[in-house]
């Protein structure tokens, strides 16, 4: 709901028009168990999907991370906007108790809570001997598990998701890939409704939608599921050249593959498909189809 009101504020800032806020809680809101159990990231779409297909809503938004690569959008919705991208850092906060404030300082076996398979991944790469272990729900329900210090030593949380929040707390911004859509906000809107369309396009940003243009065609690219640990990162440079660095890694982060291009800023898509391919042919679809959906 803060983002979606942050995002209504700034429509009729810029538009000059009123806009309501509607909740909706997803199955995946209300799920606490394994995204999988329910079909993926795809949980916190189906609804909100509904309501904007059947005009019970006329705008969505959506964190772009959370939005599935391997499951075609409706043909009649359309991402009218990628808002300007936020801070994509993964941050490991620790208790607010904790003498400990760096991921070196952690003791072998300290338990580590996130339910990313990209970040378990990753971490398994550097500090194998942590216990990653799985952790879901609001942001202020993880803090207030950590805080309590009975179940883990560190917690690892999206830095837009903390700022969005409000939430000025310490930590240690991980040297990690983000993930495919980090720190983007999605506005999605009836492709017939060309008033609405073109309303909301005064949220896009140019640069963000350069960028997720390579993300998201990397990530379609290499058709991976819900428990596959995929890192996507596409950034402007300052010669003006589009970057894209993509990984993709076994479920505990002992074997990945990588891949990293430049292009004109207008051939995102083209350059997604390029390290999508070169991925491909480096050995990721083994380790993606090595892991269970």
């Amino acid at each position: 709901m803060v983002q979606a009101r942050g995002v209504a504020a700034r429509l009729e800032e810029l538009a000059g028009v009123r806009v309501e806020v509607v909740g909706i809680q997803t199955a995946g809101d209300r799920h606490r168990g394994h995204l999988g159990d329910l079909g993926g990231k795809g949980a916190f779409m189906r609804e909100i999907d509904r309501a904007l297909l059947t005009g019970r809503v006329d705008v969505s938004v959506h964190c772009l991370k959370d939005v599935p690569g391997d499951v075609p959008r409706p043909d009649g919705l359309v991402f009218a906007a990628y808002v300007e991208r936020d801070d994509t850092a993964d941050v490991m906060l620790f208790p607010m108790a904790s003498k400990v404030q760096r991921m070196a300082e952690l003791a072998p076996g300290a338990r580590v809570g996130t339910s990313a398979v990209r970040r378990r991944a990753q971490l398994g790469r550097i500090r194998p001997d942590l216990r990653v272990e799985y952790l879901r729900g609001n942001v202020n329900s993880r803090l207030g598990r950590l805080d309590a210090g009975e179940e883990f030593d560190a917690i690892v949380l999206a830095r837009a998701s903390l700022a969005r929040l409000g939430i000025d707390r310490a930590g240690e911004a991980l040297d990690i890939v983000p993930a495919v859509g980090a720190g983007v906000l999605a506005v999605d809107c009836r492709r017939t409704d060309t008033d609405i369309v073109e309303l909301v396009r005064l949220l896009d940003d140019g640069d963000t939608r350069r960028c997720v243009s390579a993300e998201r065609t990397m990530l379609h690219g290499l058709q991976g599921h819900c428990n596959s640990p995929i890192a996507g990162h596409a950034r402007l440079e300052r010669d003006g050249q589009l970057t894209l660095r993509g990984m993709v890694f076994t479920r505990d982060g002992s074997t990945f593959v990588h891949s990293q291009e430049w292009s004109a800023p207008d051939k995102g898509e083209d350059l997604g498909a390029y390290v999508a391919g070169d991925l491909l042919r480096k050995g990721a679809r083994d380790l993606i189809g090595g892991i269970p959906q």
